[in-house]
């Protein structure tokens, strides 16, 4: 099985290339499981639900992961959900680095939030480019600091396909 999870800024084409992937190559996709979360409940997060955002993103990557799936497209993972908390709080549950740090990820596809337009939907909060592009730099940092396999994916949207689909494709053909 190999594992491959996009991640970066909202706004910056996760879900729709996500899907675009999953259309493409096939496997499982997991989703976003704060969108649940947020539909669920009908309120803005708060620290105190941190844990629970994690712990569902957890188990819906861990039922897929259970699938032996020969690929696995995640649209996100426990660092976005850690990213997040620090930016909208100051704050994260410790727990979150190590309980990622124990999963394998064959490729991280880290979306740029340069070239693509912001687009309000109900739940984003970042329209400042300056606020994405610090998203983006933590991001980048973390998995530079982890040794993580990354690509970063800029340019238009076609763009971002291709790119996304050769790195994709490089991985499951090397």
């Amino acid at each position: 099985m190999k594992v491959v999870v996009l991640s970066g800024p909202e706004s910056s084409g996760k879900s729709w290339l996500a899907a675009e992937l999953h259309k493409h190559f096939g496997g499982l996709m997991v989703g976003e499981y704060v969108r649940y979360f947020i539909d669920h409940h009908q309120r803005d997060t708060t620290l105190a639900d941190i844990p629970a955002i994690a712990q569902g993103q957890l188990a819906w990557e861990d039922a897929a992961r259970a699938a032996q799936p020969s690929l696995l497209i995640l649209d996100t993972h426990l660092l976005t959900n850690r990213l997040w908390s620090q930016t909208l709080f100051d704050d994260c549950p410790g727990w979150l680095d190590s309980e990622l740090l124990t999963r394998h990820y064959d490729l991280h596809l880290l979306l740029s939030p340069e070239d693509v337009e912001w687009t309000a939907d109900g739940q984003r909060c970042q329209p400042a480019l300056a606020d994405r592009r610090a998203f983006f730099q933590g991001s980048l940092d973390w998995m530079q600091q982890h040794r993580q396999a990354v690509v970063v994916i800029r340019g238009q949207w076609q763009e971002r396909r291709r790119a996304a689909f050769a790195a994709v494709e490089h991985l499951l053909n090397p």
